[in-house]
């Protein structure tokens, strides 16, 4: 295909006020956004993005899963459609970017070739994926997992979230679960812009992150089991303290994620222990493990190990152990041509670049499973993502915009 010329941009001010537009829906409570999914304020975004969409011509369609893709006709009614996009739903107290950027990224370059007059080759297709995040419901990525058939869509509906409301049932409740089956739908290609949600690019001082790689990742629930007791009158020597093994197994975490450096992390993220009184000793702790790393030998190897210390750790203090894994994908590799595609146009825009590993999960890891898949990055201020805090600059914003435009014009074809 042809190269767009350089000439071609988006219109940065109009992102930028969809952006902030789109930022209202679901506030949260330090600046940012709580628009989880599923909740009436994720429908309400959902909403305004149809409409939206509608009135740059698309045509909208939703399937069983609550995806949402808005179709611009191409020229040849027989050409797969490209697709672009991310997600709409956010963290509880998520920022006004993660996953938004690259929906409405989409929609701007849907708006700027009709600003232009252009019309290509193949289809172009807006989505918006469900459940991205997995806080929620888990796991993350949920609706791209059922849409290339990693996850069944009835044990997707069953998922419960922390008031036991099943997904299936609260995706009719507000609306948005469609007829079309899932996964039906075959791409030419997938492209997904978002923030980076990490230092690097902000650090190297470049504008456009040229993504390779995807990280591997285990999300595994551990459940201990230990015995509630008053902390004031149980000896020291007769506790059976989940707690404590909580704190032994994450110091274990962080000391194997460090032990296979370079390119490994591991984190305990979400933990609770029960009762959670000031004054009795646990007697259940629940938390979960995040491991990640692009190298597939090192993520097995620290799933591995991990389960070992754990249970030689709740051996030693006398509690009961479960390990249940909740979340997981191996390390991606995205195509070539689309990731020469990316690169391609951040020089022939004049953006600085370079190559970045995604630190987290994003749809297009799984979707890269089922057509030729690749993302662009834009920095974001201080690295910080899944935070209130979370900011990027219009520049970043437009630069980013401007390469998946183009990325996904030279793609799609240009006829006219």
């Amino acid at each position: 295909m042809a190269a767009p010329g350089e000439n071609l941009r988006i219109n940065g001010d109009r992102l930028w006020d969809s952006l902030m537009e789109m930022a209202k829906i679901g506030p949260g409570v330090a600046g940012g956004n709580n628009r989880q999914t599923l909740t009436d304020e994720d429908g309400d975004g959902r909403a305004l993005f149809q409409r939206w969409c509608e009135d740059a011509g698309c045509t909208m369609g939703l399937d069983q899963m609550g995806n949402m893709f808005a179709h611009r006709a191409g020229a040849d009614p027989e050409a797969l459609p490209i697709y672009v996009g991310s997600h709409l739903d956010t963290q509880p107290t998520g920022g006004k970017y993660d996953g938004v950027l690259g929906v409405l990224g989409g929609l701007e370059i849907l708006r700027s070739l009709n600003d232009l007059g252009i019309k290509t080759k193949h289809p172009i297709v807006v989505t918006n994926f469900t459940n991205e995040e997995g806080t929620r419901f888990a796991p993350a990525m949920l609706a791209s997992g059922v849409f290339i058939g990693m996850h069944d869509q009835d044990w997707a509906y069953d998922r419960v979230d922390a008031e036991g409301k099943r997904f299936g049932d609260e995706l009719q409740r507000i609306g948005w679960r469609g007829d079309e089956e899932v996964g039906k739908r075959k791409m030419h290609a997938f492209f997904e812009l978002h923030i980076e949600q990490g230092p690097i690019l902000e650090a190297e001082g470049k504008e456009i992150g040229v993504v390779t790689h995807g990280q591997g990742l285990w999300w595994l629930e551990v459940t201990l089991t230990g015995k509630d007791a008053h902390t004031g009158s149980t000896p020291m020597d007769m506790r059976v303290n989940a707690g404590l093994g909580m704190a032994r197994i994450t110091e274990a975490v962080h000391r194997i994620a460090m032990d296979h450096q370079p390119g490994a992390v591991g984190a305990v993220g979400q933990a609770n222990v029960y009762p959670n009184s000031r004054n009795v000793i646990p007697g259940k702790a629940v938390f979960t493990i995040d491991f990640r790393t692009p190298d597939l030998d090192k993520l097995t190897a620290m799933r591995s190990r991990l389960e070992a210390e754990a249970a030689e750790i709740a051996a030693d203090l006398g509690l009961g152990l479960t390990i249940e894994p909740v979340g997981h994908f191996d390390p991606v590799t995205f195509d070539d041509g689309c990731v020469g595609a990316v690169r391609d146009a951040a020089e022939r825009l004049g953006y600085s670049h370079m190559n970045l590993i995604s630190g987290a999960g994003h749809d297009a890891c799984w979707i890269n499973r089922v057509a030729p898949t690749a993302m662009v990055m834009c920095p974001c201020v201080d690295g910080l993502s899944h935070n209130e805090a979370e900011e990027i600059s219009k520049d970043w914003a437009t630069a980013g915009t401007d390469v998946l435009f183009h990325a996904v014009v030279e793609t799609a074809g240009i006829v006219s």
